[in-house]
């Protein structure tokens, strides 16, 4: 399995992105990918900045996949909200 943890967190270039579909491509249907973010799908277009590349991207992750919502607080976000109340 390859996880990929705070995807959207930074901006890809063109080759970066390229790269990365290309991986999930040969991935697709071969073997299991998992992606965190705290970024929703419409969100990406800030880091895959070729709106083509973003939909193609995005296609190829949730077509047969599941998609698990949790629309919850990050965990380090609230320690650290827990640790400067106290």
């Amino acid at each position: 399995m390859l996880c990929i943890d705070e995807l959207g967190y930074m901006e890809l270039d063109k080759r970066g992105a390229e790269l990365l579909f290309q991986v999930l491509t040969e991935r697709e249907e071969k073997a299991s990918v998992a992606i965190a973010s705290n970024e929703s799908f419409s969100g990406w277009t800030k880091t895959f900045t070729d709106p083509r590349l973003c939909a193609a991207i995005v296609d190829r992750i949730t077509f047969g996949g599941n998609i698990i919502e949790t629309g919850t607080d990050s965990y380090r976000l609230a320690q650290t909200r827990t640790r400067t109340q106290s």
